[in-house]
């Protein structure tokens, strides 16, 4: 067998040389291409506690080619981007069904459009968006305030 030869030092600072004998180990070695099927199919299998597929958002980052190189953590991350934002719209709409005092057992456009308009993030994020038979968001005119509060002073 093989001597290793170590050196150690104590706190006198002086040197001491063990001679140890290298022992095996009673398991045999894994072949490398095994470790790296069994470490991929691993990676794969977790869902990271997302409801949303993370695998599809994944390739659809890499066929979009909206970067040439797209990492392997980043289809997590848009997953969970996009189930956080779909959480809080239907959160939102729920909301604003409630506040109309609708017994609705629909979310419909119309609610989706007043919970988005409503709120400050989400209506600076989606400005810009059309929200199909959702209607207007309803407002009073300034005008028609004043108009109500000077009859209102008069009288």
């Amino acid at each position: 067998d093989v001597y290793k030869r170590q050196v150690s030092t104590q706190s006198t600072g002086s040197l001491y040389f063990i001679d140890q004998l290298s022992q095996k180990m009673a398991t045999p070695k894994k072949s490398p291409a095994a470790s790296k099927k069994s470490r991929v199919v691993s990676k794969k299998r977790g869902n990271y506690g997302l409801k949303f597929p993370v695998g599809r958002i994944g390739s659809l980052l890499r066929k979009g080619a909206y970067a040439p190189r797209v990492s392997a953590s980043s289809g997590i991350y848009m997953a969970a981007v996009l189930e956080y934002l779909t959480a809080e719209l239907l959160e939102l709409s729920t909301k604003a069904l409630v506040a109309e005092k609708k017994s609705a057992k629909r979310i419909t456009p119309r609610a989706v459009l007043l919970a988005v308009r409503n709120d400050a993030d989400l209506g600076a994020l989606l400005k810009d968006v059309t929200v199909s038979r959702g209607g207007v968001v309803p407002t009073t005119k300034a005008s028609s305030k004043s108009k109500a509060g000077k009859k209102s002073a008069t009288a």
